[in-house]
Formats: C-alpha cells, structure tokens, sequence
C-alpha cells in the first residue's frame, strides 16, 4: 500500500480519470494549525496546502474563500482523494484525527471513499419506509394503509429514520416502544408490530440478516368485549331517527344490521348489491383479509338501500356532498350515542354487537365466521364463551321444571 504527502511525491504516475483534484493549479506545504488554516486567503484558482508531518493530509482552498480539509493516498494503483469535512465545522485537531484513522484503513487494505460511498448507498429506514409504501401498504384495506402510514409518520421516522436499516438494533426499537408506551401503550404495541413487519420484509430485500423489532415484550392487553344491549339498540334506532345527518346515521344503521367493518361500508358502491339475489359482494380490495366476500342481507338492509337507490347521485352507496365516498361518521356517531345515553361504544362494536346477538340465537362460530368475514377460526373464538348464556338460562330452566315437579 502506497501513502504519500503531494501527488508531486509520486513521480511517474499516471493520472487517472477519477482524479479531478489534479486540476488543482497549485500546492503548498506547511504545518496546517487553526491560525494558518483561518488565515489562509482565496485566490483565482483552487489551492491545496498540505501538511508537512501526516502525509495526504492539507486544506483546500476554494477561490470562493470556502476551506475544506482533505486526504489523498493511492489505493490499488489509483490516486484518490477525500473530503474529510469543511472549515471551520471541522478543527484541524478533528480533521487530523480522521485522517489519521483513515491512513491506518487504507494500511490494512480498505478504502475509506469506497467504504464511505457504500454507507452512503446502505438504504435507511426512510427508504425501508417507500419501499413498504409502494410494495406492500397496496395490498392493505384502506383504513390499515393509513393508519400504517400515520404510525410510520409521526412515530417511527421522527426517531428512527436516517438511521441506517442494518444500524438499527434490538435497543433502538425496544426504546422506542418505551417512549411511545408512556402516553399510548396499545398504540406502542401496534407500532412495534408493524416496524416488526417492515424488517421481516427488508429481511427478504437482502438489506439485513436479523429483525431488529423482534422479541420486544408488548404491553398487556386486554381484548375490548362491549355489545350493546337490546335497551341501548333501541334507544340507538330511535335516535338515528331523529338525526339530521340522514346519510351518516344510513350507514351506522348498515353496519350494525350486517355487521360488516366501517370501511367496507363507507366504501360500499353500487355494483357490489344483487338485489334479486340479495347478496353483497365485498371486493378484495376492501376488505381486511384482501380476499372477496360475498355475504347476504337481510329484508331491512334491502330496504335500507332501496331507498337510499331511490336518491343515489354517485356510484357510492353512503355518498358525501360532493359525490365522493363518505369519509366520517364520527361527529354524528358521538352525536347519536350521547343523546342515546349509551357511554363507552365505538362505531366497531357494533360489529361485536352483531356477533354476540348471532350467538345467542344459537349460530354456530363457524357461521358467524363466515358472515363476518373472519379468515382465522380463532377470530371468532372470541364470541365463543357468549354460547354459554342460553345454555344457563336452560340449564336453570330445566331446573325449575324439576323443582317444580316436588310441590
């Protein structure tokens, strides 16, 4: 490995078409300290002044007056050269030391530019982020694709990412679950799966070995359980009613009498109805499980929509005023429940409310599955302890017949 203080110390070498620093006009040598470096002056043309002690170590002067302190050396036969940083962000002892270290690279056979192009080029978790945007969020239901896009937005790149996907360690994302585990624990969780998530698909892009998201202990949850009473779906009906915003409460009376997702009823459009058939046909596209649907109605919801038919000035079933897919039912759902004086209920436990009334008309899991779109079993094992309730109320039917039968 050949080291060197000025190109003029390399007689006979031939130039090289990386090397524009050879159109450097003129060199110098002297001890590069901070008062020679910051009186040095711009002239028409760029000058280099070199260091009499570190070879390949000097400032180079720009005619605009800008400083930048560089390192030249020969690597495999060809002459290169670096910028270490610019003057004065960089003193000349910080320069000098990486200098130094890169001399002592560039000894045990590693080229310091190389290597720094490459850091470079190594994607970060920003770029980790487009590529699951473009690649993957497609694939997902609406609603999941920006609620990923938001946590990625405001949670992970904020911390995470200019940091290098094959820096990013086990530490770094069990520190960032933390932070974000003080004011929303549940959300925390969510994040850390979907970070978990992109690194699993990085992993497949060849831009890391191990995830990193892996392994980090959740926050304890406890699955949210609240169906509404018959009591609370008559005081609801009775107030959707009454309610101004006519198209809002249409589709919170949609979801509750099929039990489908918000976003597949906001997103709901005409074609997807066989009203001879009475049949809805979700597309993949809609739904969670990116898998096509097909679900009946019933007699309510064919009304429901004939009327809404009746008036339709677009092609979506629950439309806004400017023709578009209606986006918020939020503001009329907070609105209706209060003057209902249900407290505690989400538009999605309506869905919940569907599946427990199913249960306790004595549908089988398996049924209610189907009916809800449900891909996993497990999914809709959660209603499963809602069957024991008729079979106490006939185990104590039964009993009372018994007991009767003595007197």
């Amino acid at each position: 490995m050949e080291l060197f203080r000025t190109p003029e110390d390399m007689p006979g070498r031939q130039k090289t078409p990386d090397t524009q620093h050879n159109t450097d006009s003129m060199r110098t040598q002297f001890r590069v300290t901070d008062r020679q470096v910051k009186n040095l002056k711009a002239e028409e043309k760029s000058r280099i002044h070199y260091d009499e002690k570190l070879r390949g170590f000097g400032v180079r002067v720009y005619p605009s007056g800008r400083k930048s302190f560089v390192l030249n050396y020969y690597y495999k036969g060809r002459e290169r050269r670096m910028v270490i940083g610019g003057y004065p962000e960089w003193t000349v002892l910080a320069a000098r030391k990486q200098a130094e270290w890169f001399l002592v690279e560039i000894g045990k056979g590693r080229d310091p530019l190389e290597q720094r192009n490459n850091d470079r080029a190594a994607p970060t978790v920003q770029d980790m982020f487009e590529r699951y945007e473009k690649d993957y969020m497609p694939k997902l239901a609406p609603r999941s694709a920006q609620d990923q896009r938001s946590m990625f937005i405001k949670s992970i790149l904020p911390r995470l990412g200019s940091k290098k996907v094959e820096d990013v360690t086990f530490n770094d994302c069990e520190a960032l679950h933390r932070h974000l585990t003080k004011d929303r624990p549940l959300r925390a969780n969510r994040v850390i799966e979907v970070l978990r998530r992109a690194f699993n698909l990085a992993i497949k892009w060849g831009w890391l070995e191990r995830n990193p998201a892996s392994g980090i202990e959740k926050n304890p949850e406890q699955k949210r359980e609240r169906y509404l009473s018959y009591d609370e779906i008559r005081r609801l009906l009775f107030e959707l009613e009454r309610h101004p915003q006519k198209t809002s409460c249409d589709a919170i009376r949609f979801i509750l009498f099929t039990g489908c997702r918000r976003g597949e009823a906001l997103s709901a459009t005409w074609d997807q109805f066989d009203s001879e058939l009475k049949v809805w046909t979700k597309p993949a596209a809609t739904t969670k499980q990116r898998r096509l649907h097909r679900v009946p109605v019933s007699r309510e919801v064919t009304k429901l929509l004939e009327v809404r038919k009746a008036s339709a000035a677009s092609e979506f079933v629950f439309e806004s005023i400017r023709g578009r897919a209606l986006t918020d039912i939020k503001k009329t759902w907070i609105a209706v429940t209060r003057s209902a004086g249900i407290r505690d209920a989400r538009v999605h436990d309506l869905r919940h409310t569907f599946a427990s009334i199913a249960v306790s008309q004595g549908q089988s899991l398996p049924v209610i599955g189907a009916m809800l779109g449900h891909s996993q079993p497990q999914t809709t094992a959660r209603y499963a302890h809602l069957l024991d309730d008729p079979l106490v109320e006939a185990t104590e039917l039964i009993s009372n017949k018994i007991i009767g039968a003595l007197h």
